[in-house]
């Protein structure tokens, strides 16, 4: 299909967006700007308050379910309760992830695999599972994997990150790749720093000063700006670009 020209507001008005960790962070301010951008989202997140969150923005056209990305029955009837609600999937962004961090000669087995099974394979099992529904639908979609600055630099006590964000990068290329013939187009996004609640704790004080002088631009981001980019990629602005990693970082990895 050639170049169909698109709404220069960049709405998003009747599609439905999976959100997975969307009930804080990144994720809960990519759910809120879908919704104000036209798309009935449903926020998939393991924590309790996923229910509360969802209302809060919407009582008809958000929904939250509680899903764990590393079980496959709960992944399955997270994606049921889209489709029974909303009928369709149009657009799936990852963001559901943990970080634990240590350095390499003593991170554990524990948090190398719960790292990888989340971060990773967690994605990947919700791109397969969302990506059929899509083939089948005929639609095609959108397809947006959170990945990491970490994927692409080396950064201190973050071995088991680093290669669970390398790896999401690696699958979005292939699954781009692959998917191109269906009309799906497949994405990343790598932010650095951004100051969601855990993100201000953890990069607080000395540690946060001496991280944002290796800025370029001397700060670090914020959740708006890394929605601001999914919705570009989630809309028909982004209609020819797929298999990319977007970096949100200051210029931090330019160096």
């Amino acid at each position: 299909m050639g170049f169909q020209g698109f709404d220069k507001n960049f709405n998003i008005t009747d599609k439905v967006a999976i959100v997975t960790g969307g009930a804080s962070g990144i994720g809960k301010a990519i759910s809120e700007l879908f919704f104000e951008k036209g798309a009935k989202v449903a926020i998939l997140d393991l924590k309790d308050n996923v229910g509360e969150v969802a209302r809060e923005l919407s009582e008809k056209n958000v929904i939250g379910v509680k899903c764990d990305v590393t079980n496959d029955y709960s992944m399955k009837n997270a994606i049921n309760e889209v489709i029974n609600v909303f009928k369709k999937i149009d657009i799936l962004v990852n963001c559901a992830g943990i970080a634990l961090l240590d350095d390499a000669e003593n991170i554990t087995d524990d948090y190398w695999q719960k790292t990888i099974d989340i971060n990773l394979t967690g994605s990947f099992k919700m791109c397969q599972k969302v990506g059929n529904i899509m083939i089948e639908q005929g639609n095609g979609g959108r397809i947006i994997n959170l990945a990491s600055q970490a994927a692409i630099i080396a950064l201190d006590n973050h071995v088991a990150y680093a290669a669970s964000k390398a790896g999401i990068i690696g699958v979005t290329k292939v699954l781009a790749y692959e998917w191109a013939q269906f009309n799906i187009r497949v994405n990343a996004i790598s932010p650095t720093v951004v100051l969601t609640e855990l993100g201000k704790k953890a990069w607080a004080g000395e540690k946060g000063e001496k991280a944002k002088k290796e800025i370029p631009l001397g700060r670090f981001g914020y959740p708006e700006e890394v929605a601001a980019v999914a919705l570009f990629l989630a809309s028909d602005a982004a209609n020819m670009i797929t298999g990319e990693n977007i970096v949100i970082d200051g210029g931090n990895t330019i160096k």
